[in-house]
């Protein structure tokens, strides 16, 4: 007991079970919040209809836009519709094609309704549009087979076993064919962007704090100053994040990880999201020293949240929409998704980190210019006027 009152009395024993307290607080108020009602905000995504279908076409669109819980557009041009859910405007087409109605009308055939889906995305997404489009299918095929059934019965003069082998031919008139564009290689590589996120961020802010701990101690000791301890703390970041984002890159794709941009551009991508986290995370420490760690967790939690690594972002609360467009971590994912498994905008994404790391510099340079400079015990002993170590003695 004698050691545990010991280890109690140590401000960094506090520190570390408040931390700990800090952690279920902080992820418990935010994922809760974040995630409330998300099954509910399913009609937040977006669907496009393309119908090439001249006959019975328009009335299953029609059907389609007053059924189904997901908003929906009819788009004319089937290659502009895919270039819209390359790019995330879009979660799914569904596509009926020309032939679609000869079909449904032919006993000797099946009509089938195309579905696109953009597998670029949270995984969340395809089994969400793989359930609506289900629901599509099952019910073209009652219409269409109520539509048959209606024809065979005004056929007054069809004979029983003719009937008989016609209603079973109607039992299924219409099924469906599901095309994935960036497919994804396994649960393993679906996962990547979220993994990369979380470690990415988690070894930023530790590391953070370390160096916070190495500028305080070179600051005391008198042999550098600010703009020193500054300037070197990001010459540091920029190396740091060259070979930490190397290393990782290495071995996801040593082990079978998908790159479907390439190797170079994967690690130029993670190097980037590296440098703006190492950025965002060390100005809250140097904003508020040590104490910037309880505004670390509360970014990692909110950026787990927001970004879309695990759920769209479209079916999130307008708060955490709002609240991930100014951080890092939602740039960083679609980059991740774009170079990994491919898509559009990974421009605007390298865009977006570089502003918000130039930002996170911009104001650590103002707050290590405004922030009083502490005079180290060796100056102090040695100004003019200082007590001699004898009159301090005495």
């Amino acid at each position: 007991m004698k050691t545990v009152k010991l280890f109690m009395k140590r401000p960094t024993t506090i520190i570390g079970i408040a931390t700990a307290f800090l952690f279920q607080i902080i992820f418990s108020l935010v994922w809760m919040t974040g995630y409330d009602g998300v099954s509910d905000r399913i009609g937040e995504l977006k669907v496009a209809i393309v119908n090439e279908d001249a006959a019975y076409g328009a009335k299953i669109v029609e059907q389609l836009q007053s059924s189904l819980p997901v908003q929906t557009s009819v788009i004319a041009d089937y290659e502009e519709a895919k270039e819209k859910l390359n790019d995330r405007e879009l979660q799914m087409i569904i596509h009926i094609p020309a032939d679609f109605s000869a079909s449904a009308a032919d006993a000797a055939k099946t009509a089938s309704i195309g579905y696109v889906v953009n597998e670029s995305n949270p995984a969340t997404i395809k089994s969400m549009m793989t359930s609506v489009a289900a629901q599509v299918t099952a019910a073209v095929n009652k219409a269409v087979v109520g539509q048959g059934t209606a024809q065979a019965l005004q056929a007054a003069q069809v004979p029983a076993d003719q009937a008989a082998t016609m209603a079973s031919a109607l039992s299924e008139r219409v099924v469906s064919s599901t095309e994935s564009i960036n497919p994804v290689q396994g649960m393993n590589n679906q996962m990547v962007p979220m993994m990369m996120v979380l470690a990415s961020y988690v070894g930023a802010m530790i590391m953070g704090m370390n160096l916070e701990q190495s500028s305080m101690a070179v600051g005391a000791s008198g042999r550098a100053g600010r703009w020193q301890r500054f300037g070197a703390r990001a010459i540091v970041n920029v190396v740091a994040a060259f070979f930490v984002s190397l290393v990782g890159v290495s071995l996801v794709e040593a082990l079978g990880g998908q790159s479907e941009q390439g190797f170079l551009a994967l690690w130029g991508t993670v190097f980037a999201v590296l440098l703006a986290f190492m950025f965002v995370s060390q100005m809250f420490l140097i904003v508020f020293g040590m104490a910037g760690m309880l505004f670390n967790i509360l970014m990692l939690s909110m950026q787990l949240v927001s970004s879309g690594a695990m759920v769209p972002r479209e079916l999130l609360p307008n708060f955490y929409v709002a609240l991930g467009d100014g951080l890092p971590a939602t740039y960083a994912v679609k980059g991740l998704m774009n170079v990994l498994f491919g898509g559009s905008g990974t421009g605007t994404a390298f865009g977006m980190l570089a502003l918000i790391a130039g930002v996170a510099f911009a104001v650590s340079a103002l707050a290590t210019a405004l922030k009083p400079q502490r005079i180290p015990a060796q100056a102090m002993a040695g100004a003019p006027g200082a007590p001699s170590a004898a009159s301090q003695a005495r």
